[in-house]
């Protein structure tokens, strides 16, 4: 029966370590929490910033709501459409130092809009292979051919571009990713796209706000200026501290987005409160270079702190900080055993990461201070 193999699929994830599981978390994000009853010091967040419970932006909200009320009650493009979206996406522009910016609801509805709509069946998409998933699925439900090169490779992606006839191509990556924290190599994938006559598309979720001068993000750290072949996607639901995401380019470019994006065409608009806390967010981001130098003091400590475990610490410099240890049971019992330390930091297995290099990944946050990366360290080199 269909019932039974259901749960012969469960039965399986269990025995291989791999089914996941929620865990309720009864304060808001921040790094002392309370987990299902349990006071835990938290390594799990995206909250980069430390903005998720910033009070300026619970007032800019509360001030929002009092205005706009709580719903949009429609789509953008019916009646949706409100004076807090229309600042957000002028704000978005100029942060990201693009001609136009469209708000998405989330980062995952923003891939699946932006790549469909710029490649379809007929043209190539070239996509990193440690893509976030939501990269990857919007590949798929493109139609377009998808290549996928070894991670950052740059000597096989040029042989692809080389060998390829679709008329459109799109070159497609992360900008920090998600489970490594390692950065793509932006200027050299932007001079493949403009010597093959393609579009690049970033997504820099784990950048922004994070990484350049005053958070403007990946391509503001590697010194670039924004392309009219680039289309640039940022989450708004991690260093920002709110939620959401947006694609910011070429002013066409984004009409075009507004008119083929799925996505966004056929949602309900996100509340007005969201986007009026985001325009706020983004004045504490390019203030917040004090955050951004204590995040940088903090990442250092941690990996300085953990050179000597058995544990390979993977090479990146963001707050994303993965422990790779290896089979699912064990990172899954070293997971534990930091909670029975009252600490938590997230175990990833496959499909998330490859076979045999499950890993603990540790999310750093500018709200953290040094005795908790302290903590986190003398309890893991307890546990080898």
């Amino acid at each position: 029966m269909i019932l039974e193999e259901i749960d012969n699929h469960l039965a399986n994830l269990d025995k291989h370590g791999l089914r996941r599981r929620r865990k309720t978390l009864e304060t808001p994000c921040g790094v002392n929490a309370i987990v299902d009853g349990k006071k835990m010091l938290s390594f799990c967040s995206n909250d980069y910033l430390g903005l998720a419970a910033e009070p300026i932006l619970t007032e800019a909200a509360c001030a929002a709501a009092r205005q706009w009320g709580i719903g949009s009650g429609s789509s953008h493009l019916v009646s949706g459409h409100m004076s807090p979206h229309e600042k957000l996406e002028r704000d978005l522009a100029t942060f990201s130092g693009c001609e136009r910016a469209l708000f998405f609801s989330t980062g995952y509805m923003a891939n699946l809009g932006v790549v469909p709509a710029l490649a379809g069946r007929g043209d190539a998409i070239f996509a990193d292979r440690l893509n976030h998933a939501s990269l990857i699925d919007a590949a798929q439900i493109s139609r377009a051919d998808h290549h996928r090169y070894p991670h950052n490779d740059l000597a096989v992606l040029e042989r692809l571009l080389k060998a390829s006839n679709a008329k459109n191509k799109l070159i497609l990556t992360d900008a920090v990713f998600s489970m490594d924290g390692d950065l793509a190599p932006l200027p050299e994938l932007l001079e493949l796209a403009e010597r093959f006559d393609a579009w690049l598309v970033v997504d820099d979720a784990h950048g922004f706000g994070v990484l350049g001068p005053k958070g403007h993000g990946s391509f503001a750290h590697f010194g670039l200026t924004m392309n009219p072949r680039v289309i640039y996607i940022g989450t708004l639901g991690k260093a920002a501290g709110v939620s959401g995401a947006f694609a910011a380019g070429a002013d066409n470019v984004i009409e075009w987005l507004l008119q083929q994006a799925r996505t966004y065409i056929f949602t309900t608009a996100s509340s007005p409160v969201i986007a009026a806390a985001l325009s706020s967010s983004l004045a504490l981001i390019e203030q917040g270079e004090d955050r951004r130098r204590h995040l940088q003091a903090l990442i250092a400590r941690l990996r300085q702190g953990l050179a000597t475990t058995r544990w390979r610490l993977m090479p990146s410099f963001t707050a994303i900080q993965p422990l790779v240890i290896g089979t699912n049971d064990d990172a899954l019992r070293i997971a534990s055993a930091l909670a029975d330390h009252g600490i938590w930091v997230p175990a990833i297995r496959p499909p998330t990461v490859p076979k045999g290099t499950a890993r603990l990944r540790i999310s750093l946050s500018a709200a953290h201070r040094f005795n908790h990366i302290d903590q986190l360290c003398t309890v893991l080199e307890g546990l080898q």
